[in-house]
């Protein structure tokens, strides 16, 4: 079993995004895959839900509950946990300890990339992330590369003491996706295709790391 951690403290980063896509992904690969909603809004549960009825299903369980450990099924190969929003490093721990790689989506602009940095360094002070056991992944989210904004605010990322993974561009298909409980990787068309190859460097890191 291995387990990925997609969490940020600020609000509308994106960690349903990458949480759902990366469940479809491994769970369209033939993985039996969980996912994890400790998000007190839920929304990864109702896209696991809407996707409920195809033969690629992701296992939901309530990570708001006492003990939700229990409910993860001995034979499961992939656990995506979507972490609570809002959560600093010491409400995370529980779940730290259970990871074996850490995403942290990024948006870019300022204000996202200012309270990106403390919860970094809240996080840094867990004993696995302090040691560099636990590998930790930074994804721009909802880019814009044709724009000056979005060139500068990865340049900043790839200034920190983290490794930018991943580089997912601004679009409608995230949302128009998940309003079906599907995801990136359930087709094939030309324009998808594009978008799946945003996610390449991603999945090649978490390959390499778990």
């Amino acid at each position: 079993m291995r387990t990925i951690l997609v969490a940020s403290s600020k609000g509308g980063a994106g960690k349903s995004t990458l949480s759902t896509n990366l469940a479809a992904h491994f769970a369209v690969d033939g993985k039996r895959t969980v996912l994890v909603d400790a998000d007190k809004q839920h929304s990864a549960m109702r896209w696991c839900e809407k996707r409920a009825h195809l033969e690629t299903a992701v296992l939901p369980i309530d990570g708001t509950l006492k003990n939700w450990q229990k409910q993860v099924p001995e034979n499961a190969q992939i656990v995506i946990i979507d972490a609570p929003a809002g959560a600093m490093g010491d409400d995370l721990d529980a779940y730290i300890e259970m990871a074996d790689a850490v995403l942290v989506p990024v948006l870019p602009s300022m204000i996202d990339i200012e309270a990106t940095v403390p919860f970094l360094n809240s996080m840094a002070k867990n004993a696995r992330v302090k040691k560099k056991k636990l590998p930790v992944g930074l994804v721009g989210n909802r880019l814009k590369p044709w724009t000056n904004a979005s060139q500068q605010a990865v340049e900043q990322l790839k200034s920190w003491p983290y490794t930018v993974v991943g580089e997912l561009r601004d679009t409608q298909a995230y949302v128009l996706m998940v309003a079906l409980g599907k995801s990136v990787f359930d087709y094939n068309s030309e324009q998808l295709r594009s978008h799946q190859e945003d996610w390449a460097p991603v999945l090649k890191w978490l390959k390499k790391v778990i």
